[in-house]
């Protein structure tokens, strides 16, 4: 009998074990992918809900959310899709300054009842700014941006050469 309570406690040790390592690796994976897509956003104070859950408390907005997005090279031109959603078109704006994209904006929160009350608010409000490195110099005063279904794209034009060179070795 302490035998096989022994070798229930190891089998119990060994899974806790390989829960606890797949957890840590599922966090160091989503770290890894979403880090440069996590955003602060400022919140203001009239951006707070006004009613109160049953617990008397208000709901905390998320000072954090995604900003998820991608970056496409081709040959002449570098293209940046963030995904904005909830936004509209005129609550952003861009600026390219040494190399790096710079996002900001504003969610706003839009209430259409003043007698609701939030259970769970996990969207987040506010001014935010994104930096988005760019790998190559870009042609600032040919860019383009649209805004179509809540998604931000930017084309950058490349300066220099389209194309990289092989240099042969003498």
């Amino acid at each position: 009998m302490l035998d096989s309570l022994k070798q229930a406690g190891k089998n119990i040790g060994r899974d806790l074990s390989r829960t606890w390592e797949n957890i840590s690796e599922g966090w160091r994976e989503l770290l890894n992918h979403s880090s440069e897509a996590l955003t602060q956003f400022t919140r203001y104070k009239n951006d707070e809900p006004g009613e109160h859950g049953s617990s008397g408390m208000r709901p905390a907005f998320p000072r954090w959310s995604l900003l998820a997005g991608e970056m496409e090279e081709t040959d002449k031109e570098i293209v940046v899709r963030v995904e904005l959603p909830g936004m509209e078109k005129e609550d952003c704006h861009i600026t390219i300054d040494g190399g790096i994209l710079y996002l900001r904006g504003e969610k706003r929160l839009e209430r259409t009842t003043q007698d609701s009350t939030y259970h769970v608010m996990e969207r987040a409000y506010g001014a935010f700014q994104r930096t988005i490195p760019l790998p190559r110099n870009v042609d600032t005063d040919n860019a383009q941006a649209s805004y179509k279904n809540g998604v931000l794209t930017v084309r950058l034009p490349k300066l220099g050469g389209a194309k990289g060179r092989t240099i042969p070795i003498a």
